[in-house]
């Protein structure tokens, strides 16, 4: 049984590096995951993959079954969950292409199911939300990069909107005012339903363009470069901590 598992987003609908040993289709009692859970090795480790936006990335991230998702990789036995995202580069030094491991979140989202504890509880439950990612699989992540020489950013906050719509300047502005340094659309309810299950979750942040209003030239230039870059970056680093974790 895989202790790891690795969401995929945009750009990482699939890994070049994982051997697939089979697909699992898996039903919850929240409906559907965005797509079957993919069993495979990586460096021969026993790992599973899920693309958060489906593997024909057709699922826009206010539509995507949170709740599903992270409970699939739950029920087939996950206890740590490596969630790649792409983002836009808020922070001056945060220039597409690069990784980070953000350590902090904060939630613009809105009309997404937030939690599993909702209906026919026998108390209301709350969770320590203080540090929303898993401190040791963040260690563990850049310890795996210092080891491969890849360029990884420890910290910073990830500013998460409602999509699919990409943020005004304004909007932007705002979020550098509270204090953000990313933004992405897909960052919560996830980490919090991971913690809810108690789910060891970090985030692998791959900065594909510069936020509205921040940097040179247009949003969407070479939007897809970045993203390759990146992603290739992501795949090197997995190489890395796999056998860590």
């Amino acid at each position: 049984m895989a202790e790891l598992a690795i969401i995929g987003g945009t750009g990482l609908s699939s890994l070049k590096n994982l051997e697939i040993i089979r697909r699992e289709v898996v039903h919850t009692r929240y409906g559907e995951p965005s797509g079957p859970i993919t069993y495979g090795k990586i460096c021969g480790k026993e790992v599973v993959f899920l693309a958060r936006h489906g593997y024909g990335h057709t699922i826009p991230p206010h539509r995507i079954n949170y709740q599903a998702n992270i409970a699939a990789l739950k029920e087939v036995g996950a206890s740590k969950v490596i969630a790649v995202a792409a983002v836009g580069g808020i922070r001056s030094d945060l220039a597409p292409g690069r990784l980070v491991v953000p350590d902090q979140i904060i939630d613009y989202t809105w009309g997404r199911s937030p939690s599993f504890f909702e209906d026919g509880l026998t108390s209301v439950t709350h969770i320590d939300f203080t540090d929303p990612y898993s401190q040791p699989l963040r260690e563990q992540l850049l310890q795996a990069a210092r080891a491969g020489s890849i360029d990884l950013v420890d910290g910073g906050v990830y500013g998460a909107t409602q999509g699919p719509r990409l943020e005004t300047a304004a909007e932007i502005t705002r979020l550098e005012r509270d204090g953000c340094d990313l933004v992405g659309m897909t960052g919560m309810p996830e980490a919090a339903l991971a913690r809810e299950l108690d789910l060891e979750y970090a985030c692998c942040a791959v900065v594909a363009n510069w936020a509205a209003g921040r940097g040179e030239g247009g949003i969407m230039e070479n939007i897809d470069l970045h993203l390759k870059e990146g992603m290739d970056k992501v795949r090197g680093l997995l190489e890395q901590v796999i056998p860590i974790i």
